[in-house]
């Protein structure tokens, strides 16, 4: 006998096969990008000082042809500002997710989430490569372009979400989501692996690769994506063999057929239906609900707030990984990058597992709960971690799978539950705005701590680093303290009632 979360994968049609392929991999090369940022860290602080490791002009050039090519007069003002950078790119992304996901709700999906790749992929160009081609480097224009990065990559998560929540249905949730969550880390992966291929001839090639593959990536998307079933005349979540319904070709119209003159309607969910009466009074069409309605949601708050938390922690490996190894254990830079991998293999594998449980328990705080509590000891462990890369990598994959799996659960699957509850009374409007509620939250959180990493890296170094982690994951399971308690309960009912029935 199938598991819960599996048994219904093999009634999918092809359609769903390429809507889960084209939402994976829009995400894995826009985090690809991304992550080119954190892997060429020390690269680009070198850049922008006057040292002899700067290769814009030769170690004894004359004055004011090496005061062209510096930005700061020291490492540490360097390392500071690319703290900035990483804090205004995530305020900008966070505000943007608040917007974005509100016009996903009501336009395209697949405009909107092609803009933002093609989009993102010419700023990052021209951030990463052609500043370093020209020689011209400025503080303001790097920030400019850092915030229009930031709110064009704010257009992508909360489409793909609101897309695989279009195709996938509530049944086995946690498991396709956890699976498909990996997205974030196999780009982290394929961007640690082309920046450091690359990173020999300078870390504007680097850029130059990953953007290149990210505007095409957002071009083969504009042609190919369907963002809904009904756009090839399948119910929503439907699988092989259902009612097909009515042909729709435009994805943002609701998704189930609300003619007058039919009195049964097919209920669909990850390939299980069911034909309920419909009531003879015309229904209105769907409306996208509001922000604040959206806010206002049953476990929206909780959840936003944790990962709040989460995220902080979680970008900050991302962000300052690679820096971190390079300069607290004085291996190379693509070495670390290489190394940095383990902790989003660590992530891929928790996600998936730990949907796959959740789908198992039909519960998803209980299990965040628990891996966050063992996630508080790993960091620990890691902390004092020796100078010894197979050691350090398997804790890094330890601390991956504890930490990078509830951040993945809870900006896809649980996001994903949120926008489709029974609260929102049919309205399937949603799930763009309360993705975007969560993952814009909790990209404050990450902005305001990418600041506070590099500050206090720099005034108490970086143990009192990993003790400020290990506060924001407690404080992430005491936000959704009164979920965790309400389902426990509802588990303990559940198996007393199947009790007393046998």
């Amino acid at each position: 006998m199938w598991p819960p979360g599996c048994a219904f994968l093999s009634q999918y049609t092809h359609h769903h096969l390429v809507a889960f392929l084209l939402t994976f991999f829009s995400y894995v090369l826009l985090h690809a990008s991304r992550k080119t940022f954190s892997n060429v860290k020390v690269s680009i602080s070198a850049q922008w000082t006057p040292s002899v490791q700067n290769s814009s002009s030769p170690a004894f050039s004359p004055g004011e042809t090496w005061e062209e090519n510096k930005l700061f007069s020291e490492s540490g003002e360097a390392t500071l500002f690319l703290g900035v950078l990483d804090t205004i790119f995530l305020f900008s992304y966070a505000v943007g997710l608040y917007i974005s996901g509100v016009i996903g709700d009501r336009m395209n999906l697949r405009y909107v989430l092609s803009t933002g790749l093609c989009g993102s992929a010419i700023v990052e160009f021209l951030f990463g490569t052609l500043t370093e081609w020209l020689h011209f480097y400025n503080v303001y224009f790097y920030c400019s372009l850092w915030v229009l990065n930031g709110l064009l990559q704010s257009a992508v998560w909360p489409c793909v979400v609101a897309v695989m929540g279009n195709w996938f249905g509530k049944s086995g949730r946690g498991f396709v989501f956890g699976l498909w969550s990996a997205c974030a880390s196999v780009g982290n992966i394929l961007g640690a692996f082309l920046a450091s291929s690359v990173l020999k001839y300078g870390y504007e090639y680097a850029f130059l690769v990953t953007s290149v593959v990210q505007f095409a990536g957002g071009v083969v998307v504009f042609f190919g994506l369907l963002t809904s079933p009904k756009e090839v005349g399948l119910c929503d979540g439907s699988a092989t063999g259902l009612t097909s319904v009515e042909r729709d070709t435009d994805s943002h119209q609701p998704l189930m057929s609300d003619d007058e003159d039919v009195n049964e309607e097919v209920v669909c969910d990850g390939g299980y239906y069911s034909i309920q009466q419909r009531d003879e009074e015309p229904v209105s069409q769907d409306k996208a609900i509001g922000f604040f309605q959206a806010f206002c949601l049953p476990g929206v708050l909780p959840y936003s707030l944790a990962y709040a938390c989460l995220k902080l922690v979680n970008y900050s490996f991302f962000f300052w990984l690679p820096f971190y190894l390079s300069n607290n254990f004085g291996w190379k830079e693509a070495q670390a990058d290489r190394l940095s991998v383990w902790y989003d293999v660590g992530g891929i594998v928790g996600g998936t597992v730990q949907g796959l449980i959740s789908d198992f328990l039909g519960k998803r705080a209980p299990v965040l709960a628990v891996s966050l509590l063992l996630a508080m000891a790993s960091l620990v462990g890691y902390s004092h971690s020796p100078n010894d890369q197979v050691i350090n990598g398997v804790l890094l994959a330890t601390t991956g799978f504890l930490i990078g799996g509830p951040s993945n659960m809870i900006s896809s699957a649980i996001s994903a539950d949120l926008g489709r509850q029974e609260a929102l009374q049919g309205s399937q409007e949603a799930l763009a705005t309360v993705t975007g509620i969560v993952d814009g939250t909790g990209s404050i959180g990450a902005a305001g701590g990418q600041y506070l990493v590099s500050l206090i890296e720099n005034k108490l170094g970086w143990m009192w680093v990993f003790y400020f982690f290990i506060l924001m994951t407690g404080f992430s399971i005491v936000f959704i303290i009164p979920l965790i308690v309400g389902e426990v309960r509802s588990i303990f009912r559940d198996r007393q009632a199947r009790t007393r029935q046998l």
